[in-house]
């Protein structure tokens, strides 16, 4: 059991993660180390660094001062976000509790560019199995991704509807330990229907008949998990306070994941106010 659990690795995640190991808490780190600010080749328009400074470098520097002052980082993938008498966080390899969790992963910017995905948002695709998979109990649907978050959509939904398909739109699946996982790797053309999802139409014209879409390419992202538990989202950000707490009690989340201006000092600033948020939260 950990006091603060963060996800995500980046400013606004490591950032959090200093404030809360200085008070001398127990806090777990957990990310993929897929940092979108790993791949930026030059960084000049952040405070202290005359000559610019690779993404690179800035990312490894955090990791390194989190890891100098103690705290715990693992490379996983997050899956799931469940509040029992804890939080309860789950991932590839493994489950972990804390008193509180800090959502820090950035956003998801690779919205599935697929006809009628937009259209048919709240009327047969949805972005959360967990809280939609009873509107399709005994109906057909499927899964959009290839990686673990797709096997995992299809977990929650397999004991609740009829059948699941993930289809994986061209990109080849991950091994899995489904013996008898359903999918689809053609690329898709269009997503169709009439006031609802009715089917999916693939590249070569063939058609799959479905009730409904479940969006999981990629990792789970802030949002993703959030939404799992019952935080608000709008326009795919999470909603916070100015404390950067989220509309569930205990939940914090920082980053480009709240929207607004998506640059490494409002991370940094919205990371140390969540750290500090926590603290307070959970009565030191």
């Amino acid at each position: 059991m950990y006091d603060v659990i963060i996800v995500g690795s980046g400013p606004a995640g490591i950032s959090a993660s200093i404030y809360v190991k200085r008070r001398k808490l127990s806090v777990l780190v957990i990310s993929t180390k897929n940092s979108a600010l790993e791949k930026t080749e030059k960084i000049e328009n952040y405070y202290g660094f005359e000559k610019g400074i690779t993404g690179k470098e800035l990312y490894n520097n955090g990791i390194n001062q989190a890891k100098n002052l103690g705290v715990e980082l693992i490379n996983d993938e997050v899956v799931s976000l469940k509040f029992l008498e804890n939080f309860e966080v789950e991932t590839i390899n493994s489950k972990y509790e804390a008193k509180a969790v800090i959502l820090a992963t950035g956003t998801n910017r690779n919205a599935p560019d697929i006809k009628g995905i937009k259209e048919f948002e709240g009327k047969g695709v949805s972005y959360c199995a967990i809280c939609d998979a009873y509107f399709y109990k005994s109906k057909d649907v499927a899964v959009l991704g290839n990686g673990n978050y797709a096997i995992y959509e299809m977990e929650q939904l397999k004991p609740i509807v009829n059948s699941v398909t993930i289809l994986t739109n061209g990109s080849k699946i991950i091994e899995n330990r489904h013996e008898d996982l359903q999918v689809i790797e053609k690329p898709i053309k269009e997503v169709k229907g009439n006031n609802k999802i009715e089917e999916v139409q693939f590249e070569d014209n063939t058609k799959k008949s479905i009730s409904g879409i479940f969006i999981a390419q990629g990792i789970a992202s802030s949002s993703d998990l959030a939404r799992q538990i019952g935080a608000r989202i709008e326009n795919n950000n999470i909603v916070v306070d100015e404390n950067m707490q989220t509309t569930v009690p205990g939940l914090f989340a920082c980053g480009d994941c709240t929207g607004g201006l998506l640059q490494i000092s409002k991370s940094v600033y919205e990371g140390a106010l969540a750290g500090l948020s926590v603290l307070k939260d959970i009565k030191l």
